[in-house]
C-alpha cells in the first residue's frame, strides 16, 4: 500500500514551467560539478510531444510529490529526458525534485536517499549503474514508494514496481537492419569490413542494443560476407564505459592504427550510441586512411551527431521521442499513485497517439519479470530529418539546415 491516499483534484491556476537547458554537444567527457536537484512546486507547459496525454494544465498531482533521479548533465539526452519529465508531472500540480548525479554512483544513492527523506510519493530513476541500488531502493519500499525504473532495467531489487523504456533489442536490430539494407548483403558479394563500438558495461540497456545489431549481422559475418579485421565482437570486447566519447575515440584510433594503416577499407562502423559514434567518427576524420565513406550508425538524435548526418560524416541515428516516454511515465505514475495495477489496458485508456506495448516476459531484474511499458524507436536519416523530427515538433530547422532540439 502506499503511504498516503490521493488528495482530492484541487482547482488551481498553473504557473509557467521552469525548464532546464540541455547541452549543445553529445559528448560525456564534460563533467557536472555536482550534483543538481531542481524543485518545481507548480507549473505549466506546452504540449510539445504531440500525444494526447497531456492538453493542459491541471492539478491532478496537487499535494503529491515526485522524484526524479537522472544520471547525468553532461549527456544531451538525459537533459531532455529530465526536462520532458519534469515538465509532464509539474503540469499535472504534482511538485517535482529532479536531480542529476554527475554519473557517479555514490552521489545518485545520496540523492536517491535525500529524495526518500523528502517524501516523495513516487520514484523516476534512470540508473547510473543498474546494480547498484538494491539497498537504497529496499528504503523506498519499506516506505511504500512506487518505483518506476525509468529507460535503464535497475536490477536485483523487487521495489522495482514497472519499466518504462523503448524496444531496446529492436533499437539494436534496427542498426543491423539499416546497414544489412545499405549493404545489400542479401545479394551484393563482399566481403565488407566492420567494426563494432557498443555502450556502458553498467547500463543494462547496452547489451540489448549490442545483440539487437549483432544478430541481425552474424549471419553475415558468420558466411564471411561480412569480416571484422579486428576481431573483436563479444561485447565486453567493444564496451565504451559510460558512454564516453573520448573513450570511443580512442579505441577507435588504436582499431584503425592496428587494422586499417595498410590501406584495408573500412566499410561500417557500427556504433551504440550518438556520443560513442561521434567519437567514432572524430577517429575516422583524423586516422583513417581511406577515402570511402563509411557507414556510422547511432541513437539518440543528439544535436552534434544530427550535423554530422546533414554533412555526411554520420549516417543514422536511431530516434527515440523521449517526450513520449515521458508521457507514458506520467499516466502510469497516476495510476499507480490512484491505487491501480496498470496493465495493457493503460495503453488504450491514455489515448497515446504513439505505438507502445506492454510486456511482461523479456525484462528479468533478477527478482523476477518487471512489467515494462516498450515504445518504438524510429531510424532517422538526412533524407528524413524533417518528416520525423521537425515536422514533429521535436526539433526546429535553423536556416542553414541543421536541427536544434526544442527541448
Amino acid at each position: 500500500m502506499f503511504k498516503k491516499k490521493l488528495m482530492a483534484v484541487l482547482l488551481g491556476t498553473a504557473l509557467a514551467a521552469s525548464m532546464l537547458t540541455g547541452c549543445g554537444a553529445a559528448s560525456d567527457t564534460n563533467s557536472d560539478d555536482a550534483s543538481t536537484t531542481e524543485t518545481v512546486t507548480e507549473a505549466a507547459a506546452d504540449d510539445s510531444t504531440g500525444s494526447d496525454s497531456e492538453t493542459e494544465s491541471d492539478s491532478t498531482g496537487s499535494g503529491k510529490k515526485v522524484g526524479i533521479a537522472m544520471p547525468t548533465k553532461s549527456l544531451e539526452r538525459w537533459n531532455r529526458d529530465g526536462s520532458y519529465l519534469e515538465e509532464q508531472f509539474s503540469s499535472k500540480g504534482f511538485e517535482v525534485s529532479l536531480t542529476y548525479s554527475d554519473n557517479k554512483i555514490d552521489q545518485q544513492v545520496k540523492d536517491i536517499e535525500a529524495l526518500i527523506a523528502d517524501d516523495v510519493d513516487l520514484l523516476v530513476i534512470a540508473a547510473i549503474d543498474g546494480e547498484s541500488l538494491s539497498q537504497v531502493l529496499a528504503d523506498a519500499k519499506d516506505e511504500g514508494i512506487p518505483v518506476i525504473s525509468y529507460d535503464r532495467l535497475i536490477m536485483n531489487t523487487d521495489a522495482v514496481s514497472y519499466y518504462v523504456s523503448f524496444d531496446n533489442y529492436t533499437v539494436g536490430k534496427l542498426q543491423g537492419e539499416f546497414v544489412k539494407e545499405q549493404l545489400d548483403l542479401d545479394n551484393a558479394e563482399g566481403p565488407y569490413n566492420i567494426e563494432f563500438t557498443a555502450g556502458d558495461p553498467a547500463d543494462n540497456n547496452a547489451g540489448f542494443f549490442f545483440n539487437g545489431a549483432y544478430d541481425v549481422l552474424k549471419p553475415y559475418i558468420d558466411d564471411g560476407k561480412l569480416v571484422v579485421p579486428s576481431g573483436q565482437t563479444e561485447f565486453d570486447q567493444v564496451a565504451t564505459k559510460s558512454w564516453d566519447t573520448a573513450t570511443a575515440m580512442t579505441r577507435f584510433q588504436n582499431i584503425l592504427g592496428s587494422n586499417y594503416s595498410d590501406g584495408t577499407q573500412l566499410d561500417v562502423a557500427l556504433c551504440s550510441n550518438d556520443s560513442t559514434a561521434l567519437g567514432v567518427t572524430q577517429a575516422i576524420e583524423t586516422d583513417y586512411a581511406g577515402n570511402n565513406s563509411v557507414i556510422i550508425t547511432g541513437q539518440d538524435g543528439d544535436e552534434a551527431n544530427l550535423a554530422n548526418i546533414v554533412d555526411g560524416k554520420q549516417t543514422m541515428t536511431v530516434y527515440k521521442a523521449v517526450a513520449n516516454e515521458a508521457v507514458a511515465t506520467l499516466d502510469l505514475g497516476i495510476a499507480l499513485l490512484n491505487g491501480e495495477t496498470p496493465d495493457a489496458t493503460l495503453i488504450d485508456n491514455s489515448g497515446w497517439s504513439f505505438e507502445c506495448t506492454y510486456d511482461t516476459e523479456s525484462y528479468d531484474n533478477g527478482t523476477g519479470i518487471i512489467p515494462s511499458y516498450l515504445l518504438v524507436p524510429t531510424v532517422v536519416t538526412k533524407d528524413n530529418i524533417q518528416t520525423e523530427l521537425v515536422d514533429t515538433g521535436y526539433y526546429t530547422m535553423d536556416d542553414d539546415g541543421y536541427p536544434h532540439p526544442t527541448n
